[in-house]
């Protein structure tokens, strides 16, 4: 890949791991609830799922996504439903408080990297988003597997490094977060509840 147009991608990527989305907003309601350094678990997560998304964006799927509207359909209610499951999770989780705790933090870092990786995966605006993206940089002469390296390292070291600052602030605000209570479980709960029952019906 030439270094010009490396640079245009690595500009995109970072335009587009700065957009709001459900891998941000988990990083952040983790963040708060278990601490910075154990949402890198979630952050792994949501990497290992754009990992895989990146990968069958350049095998075809994407492609098949797009012509096929049975299946990108199930994927949506799959994914819908998965983001409202996790929004109601979140709404009931106990309140943050000023320090992080047993009760508060005993989820394990398995059940964190699971959360990510699925919060990544079943949104299907993600998999169609890369499908148009991704083709804008490759190369049909160079090397498939090398510009996957390329691209897909590109795109999740700037994800880890922006949800991981995300995850940190979160972390470094719990003192302030504690005088909300609930509310910021319920705030964030409810915007995974929505984007989860918005994403099915939109064309």
């Amino acid at each position: 890949m030439l270094l010009d147009t490396w640079l245009l991608y690595l500009v995109a990527c970072i335009g587009l791991s700065l957009s709001p989305g459900p891998n941000g907003l988990l990083a952040l309601t983790h963040g708060a609830l278990h601490g910075s350094r154990k949402t890198l678990f979630t952050i792994a997560g949501g990497a290992t799922g754009f990992i895989l998304i990146i990968a069958l964006c350049l095998f075809g799927i994407g492609a098949l996504l797009k012509s096929s509207v049975i299946w990108l359909t199930v994927l949506k209610w799959v994914g819908g439903a998965y983001l409202v499951w996790l929004g109601i999770q979140l709404w009931r989780s106990p309140p943050i408080t000023g320090e992080i705790d047993v009760t508060t933090s005993r989820a394990s870092g398995w059940h964190l990297y699971r959360q990510g990786t699925l919060s990544s995966i079943t949104n299907p605006k993600v998999l169609l988003f890369f499908s148009a993206f991704l083709p804008q940089f490759i190369d049909p002469q160079g090397s498939l597997i090398l510009q996957f390296f390329v691209l897909a390292g590109t795109f999740v070291a700037i994800e880890c490094i922006v949800e991981g600052l995300i995850a940190n602030m979160a972390n470094r605000i719990r003192h302030w977060l504690k005088h909300v209570g609930r509310g910021f479980n319920r705030t964030c709960g409810g915007i995974f509840v929505a984007i989860g029952a918005a994403l099915p019906l939109r064309a």
